[in-house]
């Protein structure tokens, strides 16, 4: 049975109306979509902290987009390097790079491999090849050229090996400290990264092996602009006070300290160290005593004569000792000192105390904060322990143990007499990380040399925004309902095969 002509000519209206209205959204919806940026993909960046007595590996990431010219970095991992750190390696030069080829091998499974080339790679050296400098140029350079040549070697951008200088180190830590803390960004509640309202800028202070430094926003006029830097960080300028005291880091002052006791003990054997526990005796020869330029060699000695310290545990003289080879009194711009002669503002704000600071107190269990009451006392009942019964109690090796005491004393003397933290010691917090990430000056390194790494272009794909798409899903689904009532409103009217015309 044929079709009658009405069905066939509502047929034929409803294919015409869903067809002008299918070819008006598709029209709609060319003209109108815009581009849309996609999520950035991540990008790589790694610094080897080269310090004086190990060296670490940290690896970082960020979005490719940055904000405001600086990325918005995360820790991935962080791989030490066996062995010490690369100034040791000054008579076997190749040994230094060869040291760091693990930790490199490490990171190749990580990185995406259509990235490794452009991922940037940077070897940061601190105080203990800046000692290495000042006492052979050349093994210096030769100890830079192998780990140089070592990381070369793999398929890395990388970036170069160099010496950093005291206020870098003091500074790249004040960086990685705010950071870590939203001082310069964080992320808005209406979503993106904002700079926050009221923050708080905290300062650092850190310690290695050989040097310490102290870096904080001065609360008045600084009376040294040479004492001062002014990193650029999210589009905004800071001013950071710094100083970095070389020689003072906490291995260093121990070294100074038995020179000093061998000196004021005269020809006298075994040497009594107040600092050292009663039971603990520790033999070395006079060429490993000397063996540093930040102590005063006799004019003549026998590098293989012997010395035995002795330890006595006296906590009172250990911190008298400690006083008399740290300058607490030459300042030519007295009262605004630090120590050993250096000129300081007046410290201000909250301090995050990290490195030798936070492993010493952590140790003591003064970690992240104590009283200063709580902290002279701990320290004094601990000064006052037998050696013996230290070793039935900790598992810590001996080298590390000897110390703690004479280092305590010493952080003691660095931020009172030295820093003048008297009237603020609890605006000091002894940590190692915030928000799982290390405190230290690699972080803030990073940060730093984003603001020179390329932002990548965003990736643009065809889109519309949702109001858009929601109306145009709204007007096609109308015009199909509007055909289809069309549809039935002409079959009901239509005449059925002809009946009715009889």
């Amino acid at each position: 049975m044929k079709m009658s002509m009405a069905k066939q000519a509502a047929m034929a209206a409803v294919v015409v109306v869903m067809g002008s209205m299918a070819v008006i959204a598709l029209i709609l919806t060319l003209v109108q979509h815009h581009s849309v940026d996609l999520p950035q993909r991540m990008q790589y960046g790694m610094v080897f902290d080269a310090g004086s007595t190990h060296t670490s590996l940290y690896m970082y990431r960020w979005p490719g987009n940055k904000e405001n010219n600086t990325g918005v970095v995360s820790q991935m991992l962080v791989c030490d390097v066996d062995g010490s750190g690369i100034s040791s390696y000054a008579r076997d030069p190749p040994a230094a790079g060869l040291s760091l080829r693990k930790c490199l091998d490490s990171t190749l499974a990580v990185i995406p491999a259509n990235q490794l080339r452009e991922t940037p790679v940077y070897l940061g050296a601190t105080a203990g090849m800046r000692l290495l400098q000042l006492q052979n140029q050349t093994q210096s350079d030769q100890v830079l050229e192998q780990v140089t040549k070592v990381i070369q070697g793999y398929p890395f951008d990388f970036r170069g090996a160099r010496i950093l200088s005291g206020m870098e180190e003091g500074a790249y830590g004040w960086i990685t400290t705010n950071y870590l803390q939203e001082g310069f960004i964080k992320h808005g509640f209406e979503g993106g990264w904002v700079r926050p309202k009221g923050r708080k800028i905290w300062g650092a202070l850190d310690m290695g092996g050989s040097s310490t430094q102290i870096a904080f926003t001065p609360s008045q006029p600084v009376r040294d602009p040479a004492s001062t830097l002014g990193p650029k960080l999210y589009g905004y300028q800071y001013e950071v006070y710094t100083h970095s005291y070389l020689c003072y880091g906490k291995e260093q002052t121990m070294r100074q300290l038995q020179v000093h006791l061998l000196k004021m003990s005269g020809s006298t054997r075994p040497v009594n160290h107040p600092c050292y526990h009663l039971g603990d005796n520790l033999t070395l020869t006079l060429g490993d005593l000397y063996d540093s330029p930040c102590v005063a060699r006799p004019v003549t000695f026998d590098p293989a004569s012997v010395v035995t310290f002795t330890g006595t545990s006296e906590p009172l003289q250990c911190l008298n000792q400690i006083k008399n080879i740290t300058n607490l009194s030459a300042c030519s711009l007295a009262p605004d000192c630090g120590f050993n002669g250096v000129y300081q503002p007046p410290v201000s704000g909250n301090f995050f105390a990290f490195s030798a600071y936070y492993y010493t107190f952590d140790f003591l269990g003064l970690a992240p904060q104590s009283s200063l009451s709580q902290a002279t006392t701990t320290i004094d009942t601990f000064c006052k322990r037998t050696w013996s019964s230290l070793k039935k109690e900790y598992t810590v090796k001996d080298k590390y143990l000897r110390d703690y005491c004479a280092s305590a004393n010493y952080i003691m003397t660095v931020l009172l007499d030295g820093y003048k933290f008297n009237q603020t010691w609890g605006n000091i917090y002894f940590q190692r990380q915030v928000a799982d990430t290390d405190i230290g000056w690699t972080l803030g390194y990073m940060l730093n040399l984003t603001n020179l790494i390329p932002s990548e272009l965003p990736l643009v794909v065809t889109g519309v925004q949702h109001s858009q798409w929601a109306a145009e899903v709204f007007f096609i689904v109308f015009a199909v309902f509007l055909s289809l009532i069309v549809l039935v409103l002409l079959c009901l009217w239509s005449p059925q095969d002809g009946r009715g015309n009889k």
